[in-house]
């Protein structure tokens, strides 16, 4: 029974590949608020799997089988490749600069994630802007599409740059400061990006809102934590 929950943990997890695949097929198809709701489904995906993983005890019940590789597996698919073409696909520029956009998201991930560590010595913070380009994608498509070109490649270029730079981000699952308020912009962001994907292209001016006071709420704990943080900015393998 053990090993029946923790292999359902693990299938669950890659179910998050599937997720992704269909985003794919829908960025293909012209649908790019159907791929934005699969982007979102996988990232729910990614969000509780961790839990579930805890309490079926998986690294103890199937040594052999290492859950973290296959959430990385996943986690790049997802957060990086399949938004980049979403990017390319529905994103207003001209052609040089969307590729060259496209590429910085694509490099500075595949560079973050072979560091050394991309999780504080803490635990509860990520070093350097983590590998969400999805949601700098969905920023950039559902909430704020009257961005000028210039402001949307610096967007990209800045958010390329974070992921080197010594800055902590909140990593919402594990505590930290202010966590219960963590926990409420978390949902109010996740509940704000499913009414603005279902909304577009309408406008929604309170679910941007609370899109982008909860981007600012992330903003100040970063700056935060990255003042307070000391010690925390070590990094460390992820467990």
């Amino acid at each position: 029974m053990r090993k029946l929950a923790a292999w359902s943990v693990h299938v669950f997890t890659a179910t998050g590949l599937l997720a992704g695949f269909m985003g794919l097929l829908a960025v293909t198809e012209g649908r790019y608020r159907t791929a934005m709701m699969w982007l979102l489904v996988a990232l729910v995906i990614d969000g509780v799997d961790g839990t579930f993983a805890r309490l079926a005890r998986v690294g103890e019940v199937l040594p052999r089988v290492n859950g973290g590789t296959i959430d990385y597996v996943i986690d790049f698919f997802t957060y990086a490749i399949l938004p980049a073409y979403l990017f390319y696909a529905a994103i207003e520029l001209p052609y040089l600069p969307r590729l060259l956009c496209c590429f910085a998201m694509l490099l500075s991930a595949a560079l973050y994630y072979g560091m050394e560590g991309m999780v504080s010595a803490d635990g509860k913070h990520f070093v350097g802007f983590p590998v969400l380009w999805n949601m700098v994608v969905y920023l950039l498509i559902f909430v704020l599409p009257d961005l000028p070109q210039v402001a949307v490649v610096g967007l990209v270029v800045t958010f390329a740059v974070m992921h080197f730079l010594p800055i902590l981000f909140a990593y919402p699952s594990r505590g930290g400061r202010w966590w219960p308020l963590t926990l409420l912009a978390t949902v109010g962001f996740i509940g704000s990006a499913i009414a603005n994907v279902w909304y577009y292209p309408e406008a929604s001016p309170v679910w941007r809102g609370v899109c982008l006071v909860t981007i600012a709420y992330y903003a100040v704990l970063a700056a935060v934590d990255t003042y307070a943080g000391g010690g925390a900015q070590e990094r460390r393998k992820p467990e």
